[in-house]
């Protein structure tokens, strides 16, 4: 199998023809920002107004999520009586902060809490039946479950056998029948009737909060001083921003807020994991490639319980040695993944023709940490589903990415009866499998991907917002872009292209980066085009450009330029 070679610029379009018109006087915006928003699927001018205006105070009423009301009552019950409560989270950024935003507003509202998170290694997804164990043993009496439970129903009638309650707050897709637990809070949940799906784990969590401290309230139970929740944001921004849920609606509310904490970085684990990253002014791409993936990397190499230990910790020294090995742990895991990326091209490009429309891979020598990093990076290469698979003993974990329009867990769930296990969402699901099953599965995985992926969706799209000329480029259309932002999934950056310009000056940057300008008419902007030093030799003539607009900032000094996404020699005379 070759890396695709072509690739097709298409202008995005409205869903929905509305009369925006109006918008630039009601708005007091430009006619561009509006034409934006149109195409990010705001459809009405009070619509265009929430999404450039919102605010926590407009969010929904949590307890429209179904199950929130006993799940509330029993929290009430727990804190009065000083039961011990077991709080488990998930292994990636959204349940380790996640986690560590429950056990922090818990605390502060003078619950007995601990927590745990399961080794990807050892344990695999979901709730862990040795810890459900082990805090039965302990004499944990409610155990609360932060962006995984949902589909876990061997582990939760482990739970009620025990004799422990189960909260289950989860934002995964659940099965047909849901886990016999006390309450399962999910908005995917059938009977659900909160407004917006799209919550990331903690964003879940953070509702149960929001609803446990109005309860609180009225019961005249709030500790003295009362905790400010508001405070948890940083830590809501995080696991939400890097689970990579569509940065609309409450998600997009809960995200400005918490990036406006996170840059003042009171924190002290966010203190000191800024630092380590060099993450200076923060946005919802700083969270996604610099913290999160630091987050990460505790629990994809060694223990994610280090990342909660690093978000709750009030001591600077501890931080920041915790901060530190978090910093060399992702330096491994990026030595790991280049290594099992490298095998899994060289396997993909000798073993698989292009007539496949999925890729499914499993070896021994791959670590269960990164197959799901690398599984993108093939993604990106090959442009296609690809399942990776890490065996162990007979026994396969696999992390699973795809393309757009392909839904891998309803691929995964095609394919159950080959399955031990599996969850996810459409873009990014996980399995466990037997090693004897994996030929089964991919043979059948492969057949459903062909009734799904017509040719045409086989060629990757790069798709742009609009058209412009050199002389539309300046600050104030940079500033008014910023408008729009936190930028992220379901919100992504608006991506513009110009038409005929002339490269002048290029020169290789780095080894691997491409840094040039382009003129167009008496107009010329600086760019920046990461990871194509090799297509120098292309900038021998008028090309079009595909760019976002970004700042370059130097020695305290600001300057405009524009971020090369692609470019293609230019077809006009």
């Amino acid at each position: 199998m070759k890396p695709v070679a072509k690739q097709n610029w298409i202008e995005k379009t409205r869903s929905v023809d509305v009369d925006i018109s109006v918008w630039p006087t009601q708005l007091n915006c430009s006619p561009l920002v509006c034409y934006l928003l149109a195409l990010r699927g705001v459809h009405t001018c009070s619509e265009a107004e929430a999404f450039l205006s919102g605010s926590l105070s407009s969010l929904p009423d949590p307890f429209l999520l179904s199950g929130m009301e006993s799940a509330v009552t029993r929290l009430v019950a727990a804190i009065d009586e000083n039961e011990k409560i077991a709080v488990h989270g998930d292994y990636d950024v959204d349940g380790i902060t996640g986690t560590a935003m429950l056990v922090a507003a818990l605390s502060s509202f003078g619950a007995n809490v601990e927590y745990h998170i399961p080794l990807r290694m050892r344990d695999g997804y979901g709730l862990s039946e040795q810890a459900i164990r082990q805090a039965a043993a302990d004499n944990v009496t409610l155990l609360l479950s932060v962006d995984c439970g949902i589909t876990a129903m061997a582990e939760a009638a482990i739970v009620a056998e025990l004799g422990v309650d189960l909260i289950i707050t989860d934002h995964h897709q659940p099965l047909a029948s849901l886990p016999v637990a006390l309450s399962c809070i999910d908005p995917h949940v059938d009977d659900c009737q909160y407004p917006d799906k799209r919550l990331a784990g903690v964003g879940v969590a953070f509702m149960l909060v929001i609803a446990l401290r109005s309860r609180l309230r009225q019961l005249g139970k709030c500790p003295t001083p009362e905790p400010d929740i508001r405070y948890l944001l940083d830590l809501v921004a995080m696991g939400t921003v890097a689970d990579l849920v569509p940065l609309h609606g409450v998600n997009r509310v809960l995200v400005q807020a918490g990036l406006r904490l996170l840059d003042r970085g009171e924190r002290i684990g966010v203190k000191a994991l800024k630092d380590v990253a060099d993450a200076q002014r923060m946005s919802a791409g700083t969270v996604g490639f610099k913290l999160g993936p630091r987050l990460n990397a505790a629990g994809r190499l060694e223990d994610a319980a280090l990342g909660v230990k690093l978000l709750l910790s009030h001591d600077v020294h501890h931080a920041q040695h915790l901060a530190e090995t978090l910093n060399t742990f992702n330096h491994q895991r990026q030595t790991i993944e280049q290594q099992v990326l490298e095998q899994a091209i060289e396997r993909v490009s000798t073993e698989l023709d292009d007539q496949q429309r999925t890729i499914v891979l499993a070896d021994a020598r791959w670590h269960a940490g990164v197959i799901g990093i690398v599984a993108s990076r093939l993604v990106e290469r090959f442009h296609r589903p690809v399942v990776l698979i890490s065996l162990t003993d007979g026994q396969g974990k696999g992390s699973a990415r795809s393309i757009r329009g392909f839904h891998l867990f309803n691929g995964f769930q095609w394919c159950a009866e080959y399955l031990l296990g599996f969850g996810g969402h459409e873009y990014a699901a996980g399995l466990s499998i037997d090693e004897q099953n994996i030929d089964l599965f991919a043979s059948l995985f492969e057949k459903y991907a062909q009734q799904q992926l017509s040719p045409e969706a086989m060629i990757p799209a790069r798709q742009y917002d609009a058209e412009l000329l050199l002389e539309d480029v300046d600050r104030t259309l940079y500033d008014e872009i910023q408008a729009l932002s936190p930028f992220g999934q379901g919100n992504p950056e608006p991506v513009f292209v110009c038409r005929d310009v002339r490269p002048q000056k290029p020169a290789v940057v780095a080894k691997k980066h491409l840094r040039l300008s382009v003129q167009q008419g008496g107009y010329s902007h600086p760019c920046i085009a990461f990871g194509m030093a090799e297509r120098i030799g292309q900038l021998d003539g008028p090309i079009d450009v595909m760019f976002t607009l970004s700042l370059n900032c130097w020695r305290d000094r600001e300057t405009l330029q524009l971020q090369v996404k692609d470019f293609m020699p230019s077809h006009r005379t």
